[in-house]
C-alpha cells in the first residue's frame, strides 16, 4: 500500500506555499480537540493541515480520477485543487481509461448548512470539479448489525473514497431503539460495504479518525482489502488488492499506480 510518512510542520508549510494551498484556506488555523465529540456544533471544523495535505499528496501520487468524499468541508476544497492538477496533466492519458467521471469530486452530506458553506468556499476554477450532494442519513442495519447509511448515494465508481462523515448526532430515526445520537454511541457509516462489489482493483479508502467505523468495515468488507492504521495521524487505510477485472482496469492500475503494484500481486 502506497503511504506518505508524517512531515515536519516547516515541510508541512512547505508544501502548502509550493501547492498555493494557503489561497483556498489560510494556513496555521487549529482545530479544538473537543470540537468532533460536541452535539451542538453546526459549523466546518477548522482546518488540520497534516490531515489536508496527506488528502492532496494521495490524489496527486495515485493519480486519482474520480473520489467519493462522504462529509463536505476544507476536506472538499483540497481534493477539488488536487484533481485541477490531475486533469491538468493527464486528461489525454485518462481519456483512453474509460472513466465515466474524470477528475470530479462528488461529495455527499447530510448537512445542508455544510453544503451551503462549502460551495460558498469553492473558487470558479473549482467549482466545474465538484458536485455537492445532499441526503438525509439514517440508522438502518447491514447483515443484522446496526448502522447508518445515506438514502441515497452518488452514481459514480471513485478509485479514491474519503470517509468522514456522517456526524453522530445529525443522522434520523433509530433500529430497535438503537441510534448514533446517543453520547455514548460513536459513528457507524455502512455505505462502503454497500457498493464494495462494484469498487475495482487498486480502490483506496480513508477513514479520518472514526477507529470504530473502520474496524466495522474491516470485519465486513468482503474481498482482498489490504488495511493500515496510521496512529499518529488517526487514520485507517484500506486499498483493493485484486488482479484487474480487464484490459481497461490494468490500465487504469499501471496509468495511476505502475506496474509494481501488479507484479506484488
Amino acid at each position: 500500500m502506497q503511504f506518505l510518512n508524517p512531515m515536519s510542520t516547516a515541510e508541512l508549510e512547505s508544501y502548502v506555499r509550493a501547492a498555493q494551498l494557503d489561497a483556498l484556506i489560510t494556513f496555521g488555523d487549529v482545530e479544538s480537540a473537543y470540537d468532533s465529540v460536541n452535539p451542538s456544533n453546526n459549523t466546518p471544523f477548522p482546518p488540520q493541515w497534516a490531515d489536508l495535505v496527506r488528502l492532496h499528496k494521495l490524489v496527486r501520487e495515485r493519480k486519482v480520477t474520480t473520489v467519493l468524499e462522504f462529509g463536505v468541508g476544507r476536506s472538499t476544497l483540497i481534493l477539488a485543487h488536487a484533481l485541477a492538477l490531475n486533469r491538468a496533466d493527464y486528461a489525454g492519458e485518462v481519456a483512453a481509461l474509460r472513466r465515466s467521471n474524470p477528475f470530479e469530486l462528488h461529495s455527499l452530506d447530510d448537512m445542508q448548512e455544510f453544503i451551503d458553506l462549502t460551495l460558498q468556499s469553492l473558487t470558479a476554477e473549482l467549482k466545474p470539479v465538484v458536485t455537492l450532494h445532499f441526503s438525509p442519513c439514517e440508522m438502518a442495519s447491514f447483515a443484522d448489525r446496526i448502522c447508518t447509511l445515506y438514502r441515497t448515494l452518488p452514481n459514480i465508481c471513485p478509485d479514491f473514497i474519503y470517509l468522514d462523515a456522517p456526524s453522530q448526532f445529525s443522522v434520523d430515526g433509530d433500529v430497535r431503539g438503537i441510534s448514533t445520537r446517543a453520547p455514548d454511541r460513536m459513528p457507524m457509516a455502512a455505505d462502503i460495504l454497500t457498493i464494495e462489489h462494484f469498487l475495482l482493483p487498486g480502490t483506496l479508502i480513508l477513514v479520518d479518525g472514526r477507529t470504530a467505523n473502520a474496524r466495522f468495515l474491516k470485519a465486513n468488507l468482503q474481498r482482498n482489502w489490504t488495511y493500515r492504521y496510521e496512529a499518529a495521524g488517526d487514520i485507517h487505510l484500506f486499498e483493493l488488492v485484486e488482479l484487474p477485472l480487464g484490459k481497461i482496469n490494468r490500465r487504469q492500475i499501471e496509468f495511476a499506480l505502475g506496474r509494481e503494484w501488479l507484479e506484488r500481486l
